[in-house]
């Protein structure tokens, strides 16, 4: 393909992907595809001479769109919002095209640069602490991780190094296994298993902090645990704070936390990722803070917030449904009352008409659904259709149960 026929092929490839999201509402949100479908709609291995781009082209609604679960459809309210935006999609292109690979600052200046300047951008927005910043000195500042379980991981062992660097300073007679063995990480028993997941990578002891009634862990649970570690001899050396949990979204408290943490040896470190090297995806945050402006992601945010409590709302008019977590930015967690069975049959008969998508979760020893708010073009008649969906649903399920219980 040359140049030439990039120009042609990009354009037609931008209109796909324009209709595609401008009509995803009329594509069925969950895929009608079981494991496994797709190997028997390609070769074994890859051709041996170039294929046509229009053949490759028609193969996306042939073999690909079959099996994609629309997360951007306004129909899609399971996990959390994935980002997309047009002008998101634009900087993709750019990166792409540019294709530079900035593992130091003289492999590409722009890409260093950028991403240390929209790190700082970021940071003032949610107002972090100048400290946390680069600014000119650059003695704070933060790199784009690939994910959330990559950012934990790095964290936990520069956390891990830097403890032991400091112990053997202090006490030279101490070995890197000695300490090793001693080493503890904790996290909220709501956090994410990318926590635990990043222990077991760094080889350290991690233990589950008690969130109270609220999901949330505070200050004097930690500190409990804490106390009671170090009086048995090992060594606390870090604390996952989870801002947003998966199950129910909600946020460990911070200000009683920041202070016990401060005994902590926490990181400021050089290496602050695992690749050496990264693509330029910095002009995506870029090109999205520059066209949509702070005071456009506030009200992006503030929508989604204000259609979780439109369905919140929707779920506390209906008796026979509860709401079981504090709804906090744009998630709705809420069940029938009823048998986790009752649930279980309700998810399931929700997914299975494909109609919407949910995804649940356990609060404790309660199943429990999961109402996300995830797509940039959702709006209060998609809520509304939802609930009456589900609430259809839940008519008819009952009914089943219903009779059910009378027979036996």
């Amino acid at each position: 393909m040359d140049a030439a026929e990039f120009r042609k092929r990009g354009k037609e490839m931008v209109d796909y992907i324009a209709d595609y999201l401008e009509k995803i509402d009329k594509r069925q949100v969950f895929p009608d595809v079981e494991p496994g479908y797709l190997r028997p709609l390609i070769p074994d291995c890859a051709p041996q001479d170039p294929e046509s781009f229009e053949d490759v082209f028609k193969d996306i609604e042939k073999i690909i769109m079959p099996g994609v679960t629309h997360w951007h459809s306004p129909y899609f309210f399971a996990y959390f919002p994935a980002a997309s935006s047009f002008p998101a999609l634009l900087a993709d292109m750019l990166c792409g095209g540019i294709g530079c690979v900035g593992f130091s600052w003289a492999a590409s200046p722009a890409c260093t640069e950028l991403e240390t300047v929209m790190l700082d951008w970021l940071g003032k927005m949610i107002n972090l602490p100048e400290a946390f910043l680069a600014g000119k000195d650059g003695q704070g500042g933060g790199v784009i991780q690939g994910s959330a379980s990559e950012a934990t991981l790095i964290s936990l062992l520069a956390a891990r190094t830097k403890t032991i660097r400091w112990l053997q300073s202090e006490k030279p007679e101490l070995t890197e296994a000695d300490i090793m063995s001693r080493l503890v990480a904790y996290a909220s028993d709501q956090a994410h298993s990318s926590v635990e997941r990043a222990a077991l990578i760094g080889a350290v002891k991690i233990k589950k902090v008690p969130s109270g009634d609220t999901f949330s862990v505070c200050g004097s649970a930690l500190k409990k645990v804490l106390d009671e570690d170090k009086a048995s001899g090992l060594i606390p050396f870090f604390f996952c704070a989870t801002l947003g949990t998966t199950p129910c979204c909600s946020f460990d408290k911070l200000l009683e936390l920041g202070p016990i943490c401060k005994s902590l040896l926490l990181l400021s470190t050089i290496h602050w990722q695992i690749p050496l090297g990264r693509r330029f995806r910095s002009l995506k945050l870029w090109f999205v803070l520059r066209m949509y402006g702070v005071t456009g992601l506030q009200e992006h945010v503030r929508k989604h917030v204000r259609l979780s409590h439109q369905f919140e709302h929707l779920v506390l008019q209906d008796g026979r449904f509860e709401i079981c977590a504090e709804v906090v930015l744009g998630l709705v967690c809420f069940r029938l009352k009823g048998s986790n069975e009752l649930n279980k049959a309700l998810l399931k008969s929700i997914n299975e008409a494909k109609k919407i998508h949910l995804v649940p979760c356990h609060l404790r020893e309660k199943f429990v659904l999961r109402f996300a708010i995830c797509s940039r073009t959702v709006e209060s008649t998609h809520i509304k259709f939802a609930w009456q969906h589900i609430s259809q649903l839940a008519t008819d399920l009952l009914k089943t149960w219903e009779q059910n219980h009378h027979q036996q």
